[in-house]
């Protein structure tokens, strides 16, 4: 079955779905994104992603595109043209199509919108989870406002290249003051050596990721205890198991770090459990 994309009020075929050639997502960088997790054809952490959607269009002065309701619908639909079970959905806002020029396009320049979806294989990344995948790290070369889900993603695309290059799974970016802010998809989290589980706040201007909410709020039910701090690498290296969050990912555990085995080289059980935990919850409440 062919892939069907929705573009700007129309669903048509994925390889014949175009933007403008001046469209400013483009030319600038200029729009914002989101991606669900899909679990049996619905999303997860539908609310989260939503207001943290709404947060960055609003940072940014772009206009909101359509109604929630619309917009759930345009999700929900292409989901199912596309016939996922399990995989993610894919959403793009942008400030529209205009003259080529820095400022501002004229007001009531439409948003453009974008929206795709694809089927990903669940077995396989519980395979990937219950082996365990690699860090590496690099610099954090970002701009200064990484809490906006910005479709400017070069520094992160160079540092997940890093990692390809590298044999690793993910890079985790580290500040100048030496400490990991985020991977360059992910949240960063460890059980250190001292068995506090920890993970940078979110005021550290790092994204406020929908999966690491959820994952709050999981282990406040738990009643495992957290510690919202910095750590540096070689704390990571140190610890008794990492892993990182994002909505593709879950919870994924990383048993090395530039080449440095983490723990015993193995998955760790709070993160083996974090996970299955994520996975009920989303199958649960996925909208």
């Amino acid at each position: 079955m062919s892939r069907v994309a929705y573009v700007n009020g129309q669903y048509v075929p994925h390889n014949r779905a175009t933007v403008h050639v001046e469209d400013r997502g483009f030319q600038f960088a200029d729009g914002v994104y989101e991606v669900w997790s899909v679990f049996d054809g619905r999303m997860a952490d539908f609310d989260g992603h939503m207001t943290r959607l709404h947060r960055s269009l609003s940072e940014l002065r772009i206009d909101i595109p359509m109604s929630r309701e619309s917009l759930t619908q345009v999700l929900k639909e292409t989901i199912r043209r596309n016939r996922v079970r399990n995989g993610i959905v894919y959403l793009q806002v942008t400030r529209g199509t205009a003259r080529r020029d820095h400022p501002f396009p004229p007001e009531g320049t439409p948003p453009s919108v974008v929206v795709t979806s694809k089927s990903i294989n669940p077995m396989k990344s519980d395979a990937t989870a219950a082996n365990g995948v690699a860090v590496v790290t690099t610099p954090d070369i970002r701009w200064g406002r990484c809490d906006i889900k910005t479709v400017g993603l070069l520094a992160n695309v160079l540092a997940k290249q890093h990692a390809r290059d590298r044999g690793a799974y993910e890079c985790w970016m580290v500040d100048d003051m030496g400490l990991v802010t985020e991977g360059s998809s992910t949240n960063a989290w460890i059980i250190d050596e001292h068995g506090k589980l920890r993970t940078r706040d979110t005021q550290a201007n790092i994204l406020k990721g929908c999966t690491r909410t959820t994952l709050l709020d999981i282990l406040k039910e738990e009643g495992i205890e957290l510690e919202e701090r910095g750590f540096t690498v070689e704390e990571a290296q140190r610890a008794k198991e990492a892993f990182f969050t994002a909505a593709g990912a879950f919870v994924m555990p990383a048993v090395s770090i530039d080449g440095v085995k983490i723990g015993n080289g193995k998955p760790g059980p709070v993160a083996t459990r974090l996970r299955e935990l994520y996975i009920e919850r989303g199958t649960r409440d996925a909208v």
